[in-house]
């Protein structure tokens, strides 16, 4: 009988540890580790191949030192793009020096362009610190409330950047949506280019049909920190704006006619007191080609 109990304890106990084991491994992968997810768009809009690789929600995380991990990763993609939707810091850390020594690592790359996130937009608020000039001067084009013609490969591509919910302008009637916002978006989207916008909040693409109600072909965003503790079969648990069990927290999402999507990164980092488990950082590499 004591031989019985012995045994059954020390399984107990072997458990534990195994458990034990597998928790401190998927805390450390899901701080330190970095994975490559992959997307192929293809477009009648497009005549040349374009690679674009999206970062987001870094939240002063450091992959290496001064970033070279994260650095040289990037360059295994061989971008011709590289576009950062947001949260390079956090908005209650005052330094900056990661931020932008990311940038400047990342500019000897490829050519980055930025957007705010909401971390960026309190930071200014709290620090009175002027972050475009900050970003730019690393090297980086701030997209905030603007766009710009720009030509990859020789291929044409109208490329945004605007912080903010984009919730579509017929919610104006309700004033759910700003029109600040529905002002720059219908100016954005007036072009026969393929359009490309950077921005931090996916919820109104996702649950206000927003990818399908604006004419914009790629929305590349973040925020969800990937639902920040992701459980088998089930995905993420929290995300910040959609609280417990969001359900939509990173991937792709199509419009209703399949000709316009929405990409969504469970990003780099992580301000959040719950911290990412089975969640290992992301780089989304997405392919453009032509249809």
């Amino acid at each position: 009988m004591k031989t019985k109990k012995r045994n059954v304890l020390v399984t107990v106990i072997g458990l534990l540890v195994l458990l034990a084991g597998f928790t401190a491994y998927e805390l450390y992968h899901s701080a330190h580790g970095l994975t490559v997810t992959q997307y192929a768009l293809s477009s009648e809009k497009l005549s040349d191949s374009v690679r674009v690789v999206q970062l987001t929600d870094l939240h002063n995380s450091t992959f290496g030192e001064n970033n070279a991990e994260l650095a040289a990763k990037v360059a295994e993609q061989q971008p011709d793009l590289i576009v950062i939707t947001g949260d390079l810091l956090n908005a209650d850390e005052e330094d900056t020096d990661i931020a932008t020594g990311t940038i400047s690592r990342l500019c000897t790359i490829a050519p980055v362009y930025v957007s705010y996130g909401n971390h960026e937009v309190q930071y200014e608020t709290t620090y009175h610190t002027h972050l475009t000039a900050l970003y730019e001067q690393a090297g980086a084009t701030v997209l905030e409330y603007k766009y710009q013609d720009i030509t990859v490969k020789g291929q044409s591509i109208r490329l945004g950047g605007i912080y903010g919910y984009c919730t579509p302008e017929e919610y104006l009637k309700t004033k759910e949506a700003d029109e600040e916002e529905c002002a720059f978006l219908r100016t954005f989207q007036k072009t026969d280019q393929y359009t490309i916008l950077l921005t931090h909040m996916p919820f109104t693409w996702i649950y206000n049909d927003g990818i399908s109600k604006w004419d914009i072909d790629c929305v590349l965003t973040g925020h969800t920190h990937g639902g920040q503790v992701r459980i088998p079969f089930i995905g993420g648990l929290y995300a910040p704006d959609a609280g417990w069990f969001p359900g939509r927290e990173k991937g792709i999402y199509a419009s209703v006619d399949q000709k316009k999507v929405m990409i969504l990164s469970s990003g780099l980092g992580n301000n959040e007191r719950l911290p990412r488990f089975n969640n290992v950082p992301e780089i989304v590499v997405t392919d453009l080609s032509p249809a």
